[in-house]
């Protein structure tokens, strides 16, 4: 039975570069998703019912391996791996699957997709084996912009596998969520997939892209957060790439020479993100217009500590004065240096200076979505 699966990019509202440094951060979901698409292969299909394909639909690729070369190259013990006991994979099984990635002869300018094609080769033979299929990826996010691409790709895969090896397959029309016990599964196997891709991977992305809604991130613990507030978002993608280790040891080099300084700008951070957290959550009767102010004038402070840190780039500071020419404000998400910007849209702002901001940030040759923050996590479809 065909299955479809969907699961949501990610900003960070706040905390990002201060968070490795023992501050709290806030992350939310966003409804912008990636989808992979699951249809086993049937035996009366002779032309494809011993392989396994992956399509990558946006970037005009395919990737094909016979069952037979699969089991060969990847002979871990059954024993050692359960779809119900999510494990990392060993170095020498990554290995053997690097070598049917490099048998696909990647095109050099697309090299960077290796991780990720390893990634779908371990999560697929760990979760259903070696069941021939067609494997479709579209997304919406992307590729490599800090919008948490990688992690919804993991959370995606992973939800159809999941859905696809199940015998409950009585859901009704239309998306539908995985129930607690599937998703924390999902969630623990996304997280290994994470792990091939980045190697040390925070977990942030995985979670958000998994359950959905914004959560807490501190010294390695992830709250779950549940929003009571609608809060919609301009994300501008500078298309500017940025090396994120670069980033992260300028931060940490620059706390080492001014140790006083840093550690003040990562306290206020702290209590930035503290605060965001507690406005989203809040059930006071305060007005979303109130909320929205007070979430802008913290978006306001935490750009200008990020650029403190030394995070911040001139195509950032692009689309900052630009939508601050329309009383707009904005900072960095993720790592800087390039990346996306986010927006914050209130909800009595008028359509006609949207549209009149993302005119002129186009006309930079700058990429916009318009978000809502804080939805659904992944979900399948059958």
């Amino acid at each position: 039975m065909e299955v479809k699966a969907r699961a949501p990019g990610k900003i960070i509202l706040a905390g990002e570069h201060a968070v490795v440094h023992g501050s709290t951060a806030v992350a939310a979901a966003i409804d912008l998703y990636t989808y992979v698409t699951l249809r086993p292969s049937l035996q009366s299909d002779e032309k494809n019912n011993d392989r396994l394909t992956l399509q990558l639909k946006d970037l005009s690729l395919e990737f094909t391996w016979s069952v037979a070369r699969l089991k060969e190259a990847i002979a871990y013990d059954s024993s050692d791996v359960s779809p119900s006991t999510p494990a990392s994979c060993s170095s020498e099984t990554l290995k053997s699957i690097s070598v049917l990635v490099e048998e696909q002869n990647i095109p050099e300018a697309k090299i960077w997709l290796s991780s990720g094609i390893s990634t779908f080769l371990w999560l697929y033979t760990s979760i259903l084996g070696f069941i021939p299929a067609t494997v479709i990826i579209t997304t919406e996010l992307p590729y490599g912009s800090g919008l948490g691409s990688s992690a919804a790709f993991c959370v995606a895969l992973t939800a159809a596998l999941i859905a696809s090896s199940s015998s409950d397959n009585t859901h009704g029309d239309g998306w539908s969520s995985l129930d607690e016990t599937n998703l924390e599964l999902l969630n623990r196997w996304a997280f290994e997939g994470e792990k091939i891709i980045h190697g040390k991977p925070s977990g942030i992305d995985n979670t958000v892209s998994a359950y959905g809604n914004m959560i807490k991130f501190c010294s390695g613990e992830i709250a779950r957060l549940q929003s009571n507030m609608p809060l919609r978002m301009l994300i501008t993608n500078t298309k500017v790439g940025r090396n994120t280790k670069a980033l992260v040891s300028g931060v940490s080099e620059r706390t080492v020479r001014h140790p006083v300084a840093m550690n003040s700008v990562f306290h206020a951070v702290d209590s930035i993100s503290k605060e965001v957290a507690a406005i989203i959550q809040s059930k006071d009767e305060i007005s979303i217009t109130e909320k929205e102010e007070s979430i802008r004038e913290l978006m306001e402070m935490n750009q200008g500590l990020l650029q403190s840190m030394g995070v911040s780039h001139s195509s950032i500071d692009t689309v900052i004065q630009t939508t601050l020419k329309h009383k707009l404000t904005s900072k960095l998400t993720g790592a800087g240096g390039g990346g996306c910007v986010l927006t914050l849209l209130p909800t009595l702002v008028s359509g006609t200076v949207v549209d009149k901001v993302v005119q002129e940030l186009e006309s930079s040759g700058f990429q916009c979505f318009n978000a809502s923050i804080g939805g659904n996590g992944a979900e399948i479809c059958f």
